[in-house]
């Protein structure tokens, strides 16, 4: 998808000749009608050609109408053009997406364990299908017998390879991606042109997009705005009549044209398509454009703590025995205890047993005890009659306790300092006694709190959500710059907080990737799931992170922001640049009647015919020289709401009321030597 995606020519001879193709197709009086102000233009467009006709037939003048007619008709053209160009960047990626779905085929399980081969959209919720190693998977759904290592390029764009195994929160497989090894068993959970390779298609073919509701609120405004200045410009003929004088009806479709705000009328749909393709070009696939827009007006932020925050490769950085306890011995026990952990920190805890000098092995008499949930220990029986355990401090609490011992106060002074120090701690005993605490250090990740720094300045507050005790919570919290915590947090807890959050008129974001993040996900304004979690999360929530990447809902926020000022910020230069029209066609109706309007002729132009041809030139080629502007986004500023208000005032509404005047006096200049 990337290659597609980097391998598009917007400039080439092919896209241009399809740009002009769809523009002209998009004057279908359906097609405008979806945007009013260009409709509007559009139909100005028709009188002033019938003018023209007609003045042709009669014999008189009629350069100056068909000048109007031409240069209106290129204002629609250049609209078109501009949402055909954003849709442009996503059609050589639907092409290849929907390639990649026609070449799937799967191995279906009937009931009697043979296997039939059908077409991918055949399948149905439900159905079993064997993936060997080399095939594509044929359908998003769960992997229900067997691991396997996947490259999921075709939909991602990257090409390390991931790990997908059964029974896991890394369970979820999306139609498309390819199997490297071994064989799986995958149960459908999506159906047929639902999956998420139809999603990314339906989305990269912005013709099919929605508004949002905040567009869909500005097309109104701007509606409003239109019928305000098509009342104003209708009035004009009788006060034109009054004074002695006559209005043109090309020179006041000109006048209307100019006023009413075409600038963001026609680039109002580009805006947010291309807020849609930069999502899916940080691989973010969003069910509606609605979600996209909802990142940017997100008021709290709620955070996993590994994975996002830290690298969530815990490992072991300490032995800290008590004082009634030989180092050796909490050394010896914490060795024996992580000898089949299979997790990155058991591995990291035999690592610095190894390097403190421990030599132990397991004899076939040794009885090894896995991590339980429900006691929150894991460890080892040995032959001797000895059982070590080490987990949680209120798991070894209650093992020590019930095995006649006492739970020492310098066991919870150890816990707590290695909490303090955002380190998660790890009770390491032995039957009734405690041995020692073992510190498993998470490392923040670099550059994450200026993140962090510069969503606050935003407004975005920021909240860490994780199952650590509050002392860990609350050290990692501070030394990432954290607004907020919390600790020992369930699934039911992040849920709760969600709608307390909500009852209080925020907007909440939050990331998971578990079917136990599902609720949260589902209630969240803002639910990023993980392409790599439970399907269950991916359907819950509103946008599918293709890289699986926890720190992207960072990334996710600062692109909905950016839509959203990238828009106000156009309709703000469009509404300041017609004032400078005023001082245009104004004097070119009524100066010849009303020798006062001459004081509004501040620029000196030739005459009201070339006053008004340069002020609609001006009005046409805005648009296209703001379309690479509309597209890239502006780039926003660490700020609050107020501060990006005053900053778009100052440099677009400012801009926008100066511009227009230097412009159309060059225009003008240039028109005066040929009329």
């Amino acid at each position: 998808m990337q290659h597609a995606r980097k391998s598009l020519k917007l400039l080439d001879g092919a896209t241009f000749s399809r740009l002009v193709s769809e523009s002209l197709l998009r004057l279908n009086p359906h097609w405008l009608a979806r945007n009013p102000v260009m409709f509007v233009v559009a139909a100005g467009t028709l009188v002033t050609l019938c003018l023209t006709v007609a003045d042709l037939i009669a014999g008189r003048p009629w350069g100056f109408t068909l000048a109007i007619t031409i240069i209106l008709l290129f204002t629609v053209l250049f609209a078109n053009a501009a949402e055909a160009l954003a849709e442009a960047r996503g059609r050589a990626q639907a092409e290849s997406l929907r390639s990649t779905r026609e070449q799937l085929v799967a191995r279906r399980l009937l009931d009697d364990g043979s296997e039939e081969q059908v077409a991918a959209t055949d399948l149905r919720i439900g159905d079993r299908v064997r993936v060997l190693a080399g095939e594509l998977v044929p359908a998003d759904g769960e992997i229900v017998e067997g691991a396997a290592s996947i490259n999921e390029s075709a939909v991602t764009g990257e090409s390390a390879p991931v790990l997908r195994e059964a029974g896991t929160d890394n369970s979820g497989v999306s139609a498309g991606t390819k199997l490297l090894s071994d064989s799986i068993v995958v149960s459908v959970s999506v159906a047929s042109g639902q999956s998420l390779l139809d999603r990314m298609i339906a989305l990269v073919e912005s013709a099919k997009r929605q508004k949002t509701p905040n567009e869909i609120a500005l097309t109104v405004l701007l509606s409003a705005l239109t019928m305000v200045f098509l009342m104003v410009v209708t009035t004009l003929v009788p006060f034109a009549s009054f004074v002695g004088g006559a209005a043109s009806i090309p020179v006041l479709v000109a006048l209307l044209v100019c006023l009413i705000p075409t600038t963001i009328g026609g680039l109002l749909p580009a805006i947010g398509i291309a807020g849609m393709d930069r999502a899916m070009r940080a691989n973010l696939v969003a069910k509606s454009g609605k979600a996209v827009e909802v990142a940017g007006n997100i008021d709290t932020l709620l955070l996993d703590k590994t994975g996002t925050i830290t690298h969530g490769d815990r490992q072991a950085s300490d032995l800290l025995a008590v004082s009634q306890c030989a180092p050796h011995r909490l050394r010896d026990a914490a060795l024996l205890a992580s000898l089949s952990d299979p997790t990155p920190e058991g591995k990291s805890i035999v690592g610095l047993a190894k390097q403190h000098g421990a030599v132990l092995t397991a004899d076939e008499a040794t009885r090894f005890v896995p991590f339980s949930a429900k006691t929150r220990l894991s460890g080892v029986d040995l032959p001797d009659g000895r059982r070590i355990r080490k987990g949680a401090p209120d798991a070894i609490r209650r093992f020590v306790t019930e095995n006649g011992g006492s739970y020492p106060d310098e066991t919870t002074v150890l816990v707590e300092r290695v909490a303090r120090g955002g380190a998660t701690p790890l009770v390491v005993a032995e039957d009734a006694k405690v041995l020692g605490v073992i510190p498993l250090s998470d490392i923040i990740k670099r550059g994450i709190k200026e993140r962090f720094q510069r969503l606050h300045k935003m407004g975005v507050r920021t909240v860490l959500i994780t199952g650590d005790n509050p002392l860990t919570a609350a050290a990692i919290a501070a030394e990432a710059g954290v607004a907020d915590y919390i600790a020992e947090a369930t699934p039911e807890d992040k849920l709760e907080y969600i709608r307390k959050e909500q009852a209080h008129g925020r907007l909440v974001a939050m990331m998971g990737d578990g079917t136990n993040d599902a609720p949260a996900l589902a209630q969240a304004d803002l639910g990023l799931a993980m392409n790599s979690g439970t399907q269950a999360a991916k359907e819950a929530g509103n946008m599918v992170d293709l890289d699986s990447d926890p720190t992207k809902l960072l990334e996710v926020v600062e692109i909905g922001k950016q839509l959203l000022v990238t828009r106000g910020a156009l309709t703000t230069f469009s509404l300041a640049n017609d004032v400078a029209k005023y001082f245009v066609i104004l004097p070119a109706i009524f100066i010849a009647t009303v020798p006062a309007m001459q004081a509004l002729d501040i620029m000196q132009l030739n005459s009201p015919a070339t006053a008004v041809l340069a002020a609609i030139i001006f009005n046409a080629l805005v648009i296209p020289a703001l379309v690479p502007f509309a597209l890239r986004g502006v780039s926003i500023h660490a700020g609050s709401a107020d501060s990006l208000l005053r900053r778009n005032l100052l440099i677009y509404g400012v801009g926008g009321l100066l511009l227009p005047f230097p412009a159309i006096k060059l225009i003008d200049l240039g028109l005066g030597l040929f009329i």
